[in-house]
């Protein structure tokens, strides 16, 4: 038991203790609770990692704790400045009983917590399925950004979800393939150190692309052991990966992390996937105890792929269900970048955050949809590229006030993001080598400032948070394609306002109510094309609860709706415009966690989505890809001697593929394995099995109109991807 001092300062009749909350290195611990078990009352610390909490006195008892750290009783035994009160806790494994709930917006992000800690994670795109509800799928060879799925969307590869790392944004705008385009192969998943995610338009600090929601990765600040690990696996699978220390004093630490991968893969033609990632990241602590961080890293892929295959070319045994119709699919890209991050807190309670970025970011991609449809002669292949490079910055300013003994935080921010792409490029393409023809072909400036202004007031068992939102963006291209090269310039300005309510009455029970609008941009030669659409907005709301009728059992559930105006969506891959009108979804989220013992964990999510057009004609209202019904789950072990693992799976309902229904995406259920053995305190043996039971499954399927060498007209059927046939990884980690 610590044993500290009371600081007692008189506000309307009451005392009050107050003090810092930190990690064993000094860092602040936001959210960890703080609760008077002798006079009943609670509060939680900031971001800073400061806390007040009223009606405290000489002798009582108090009890500290936070998600993946060490519970500290404290009794207050005299009176003292209360600056000097420093509460250290010490690391402690993830445990479903830490979990409290209280009055917060994302009490589900400390539950997810709980299932990142206990379930290993085999790529960085993979720690996606971490939300629940959130479904990922590839289709171009393992180099391109994954297809993903949420809340009744197919959000292609991120239009209506917004990624960031790092305070970096992941989404690529007007991007040479898709809108919100989100690849997230340059993160290496060993370096992340939380993911704090969200569904919905719901939060001031979010903007372009949170719609269905958002997911924030923050990375290591600091490498508390040195990390080498080798992996190997079917299909010619080889990874390798390092994490070392450089630097480690008492304010300067820093460390450099590698990964590398190669693969076949399990097509007939070759993959020759290889990919390399290189990250560093230097974080100084000041005498005042602000940060500066400074993170640099670069990636490069590239890959081959078999592309989309029709279900008529495997029925009629043209082709294997691995087999391809145009194997010189493929592509490569690279990523650069470079991040700055400084953090104070000031003494008057007021916490500074502040990052610059900029990044270079190369694509290209080499595809084939629709095969002998356009030109019998040469093939359809298609080339999309472009070079991009992206500055920004973010400002956030927050504090704290007292109203008596009632918390009101208000935050404030500002930020500016710059997108400079040149040589957006479509064009038609003969086996990568020859150009046939310049569909698309120019440069594209787009700006978005942004300024929002949030409160959050905690009052007993309720929190109340308003907030109000302001995007400004430029749009300007330059088509070369013209006689004359053409610069086109437009703006336009959004207002997205924000209202949540939770209510807790005890520490079992949560309920809450999330109204927001959000948006998303269109891609910039769809806004000078479709002036009057250039940022529809979503309107959205959820309500939900939480409840956790034991320390080892907790349940969530929530009912919400999505209402989408009209939208006009460029095509990357035809370099059209195509109008898809108003939508409306609603569904239900449902979720449990058990944690029987400090050895087994259980979870499982389900989500039900409706989405339709709403100005479709009833019975072609569909809309093509929307998941009605995903279910997610799994039972992990761990600390059975030197043995851990566990099973998870996924499953994906049946959905419409287009607009009538006559044409369904077929459903799959997948299980995978994962097990560890710790050989001692240093090393480690893994294994890993995908697809356990060897299920046949279509990983992305399209309906397309194509055309085959031998055809004399085209087919308009399911054109899938085969999801990854029964396979294994074996590993040895060595931690130093």
């Amino acid at each position: 038991m610590q044993m500290l001092l009371l600081c007692t300062c008189h506000m309307f009749g009451q005392t009050s203790f107050s003090g810092k909350i930190v990690d064993n290195l000094g860092k602040p611990i936001s959210e960890a609770y703080v609760i008077n078990k002798t006079g009943k009352t609670f509060g939680y610390s900031d971001e800073g990692g400061k806390f007040k909490l009223e009606g405290t006195k000489i002798g009582d008892s108090l009890e500290i704790g936070a998600l993946g750290f060490k519970k500290e009783q404290v009794l207050v035994v005299q009176e003292a400045s209360h600056d000097d009160f420093r509460i250290i806790m010490m690391e402690d494994a993830y445990q479903l009983k830490e979990v409290i709930v209280r009055p917060t917006l994302n009490t589900l992000n400390e539950v997810v917590d709980v299932d990142l800690a206990l379930a290993p994670i085999k790529s960085s795109q993979e720690i996606l399925r971490k939300v629940p509800g959130l479904f990922i799928g590839q289709h171009a060879g393992g180099g391109k950004a994954e297809q993903m799925f949420l809340r009744g969307f197919d959000l292609d590869h991120g239009t209506d979800i917004s990624i960031n790392v790092d305070g970096i944004p992941v989404n690529m705008v007007s991007h040479a393939h898709g809108q919100g385009y989100a690849d997230l192969h340059f993160l290496i998943p060993e370096s992340i150190e939380s993911m704090n995610f969200g569904k919905g338009p719901y939060y001031a600090e979010k903007g372009n692309f949170n719609t269905a929601g958002y997911v924030d990765f923050e990375t290591k600040n600091i490498l508390n052991k040195n990390l080498a690990e080798i992996q190997l696996g079917s299909f010619g699978l080889k990874r390798g990966l390092g994490m070392f220390n450089v630097l480690n004093t008492n304010k300067d630490k820093a460390y450099l992390a590698s990964e590398v991968i190669a693969s076949e893969g399990y097509f007939e033609s070759p993959q020759d996937f290889e990919r390399i990632n290189l990250f560093g990241k230097y974080n100084h602590l000041f005498a005042d105890n602000s940060r500066l961080i400074l993170a640099a890293s670069h990636f490069q892929s590239t890959w081959n792929a078999s592309g989309q295959i029709p279900e008529r070319a495997v029925a009629n045994g043209l082709i294997g269900r691995f087999g391809s119709i145009d194997d010189t699919e493929g592509g490569t890209t690279s990523r650069s970048s470079i991040n700055l991050d400084f953090r104070k807190v000031f003494k008057d309670n007021i916490a500074l955050k502040l990052n610059a970025f900029a990044s270079r970011n190369h694509f290209q991609l080499f595809s084939n949809f629709t095969f002998f449809l356009n030109d019998p002669v040469n093939g359809d292949q298609i080339r999309q590229e472009e070079n991009r490079f992206v500055s920004g910055l973010n400002l956030n300013l927050s504090k704290t006030f007292y109203l008596e003994d009632k918390p009101l935080t208000i935050t404030t921010g500002a930020g500016l993001r710059n997108d400079r792409i040149k040589d957006n490029e479509l064009s038609s393409t003969l086996n990568r080598n020859t150009t046939l023809q310049n569909i698309q072909l120019g440069n594209v400036s787009e700006r978005n400032a942004y300024a929002f202004l949030s409160g959050k007031i905690n009052l007993d068992r309720w929190l109340l948070n308003l907030g109000l939102r302001l995007d400004r963006f430029t749009f300007e291209y330059s088509d070369f394609l013209q006689n004359l090269t053409t610069n086109e310039k437009t703006a336009d300005v959004l207002f997205t306002p924000k209202f949540n309510v939770v209510y807790t009455p005890d520490s079992k029970f949560q309920f809450y109510l999330k109204s927001g609008v959000g948006f998303h941009s269109n891609d910039t030669r769809t806004i000078l094309q479709r002036a009057n659409q250039k940022l529809p907005k979503s309107y959205g709301a959820d309500f939900g609860t939480i409840w956790k009728p034991a320390e080892g059992l907790l349940f969530n559930a929530a009912l919400w709706t999505l209402h989408s105006e009209e939208e006009f969506v460029y095509v990357g891959d035809e370099g059209v415009v195509e109008p898809n009108g108003a939508s409306a979804r609603y569904g239900l989220d449902l979720g449990i966690r058990s944690q029987v013992n400090e050895h087994f964990f259980m979870y499982a999510d389900a989500t039900y989505s409706h989405a339709r057009s709403v100005e479709a004609e009833e019975g072609m209202d569909n809309i093509p890809l929307a998941p009605r019904f995903t279910l997610t789950g799994g039972l992990q072990f761990s600390k059975l001697k030197d043995f851990s693992g566990g099973l998870t799976f996924r499953y994906l309902g049946d959905r419409p593929a287009n607009e009538d229904y006559s044409i369904t995406a077929e459903g799959y259920f997948i299980t995978d394995m994962n097990f560890n053995y710790a050989v001692n305190n240093n090393v480690s043996l893994t294994f890993g099995i995908e697809n356990l039971f060897n299920t046949k499954w279509k990983e992305a399927q399209f309906v397309t109109n194509s055309r085959l060498a031998n055809e004399e007209r085209p087919v308009e059927e399911i054109h899938f991807t085969p999801g990854t046939p029964f396979s294994v990884r074996t590993g040895l980690r060595y931690v130093f």
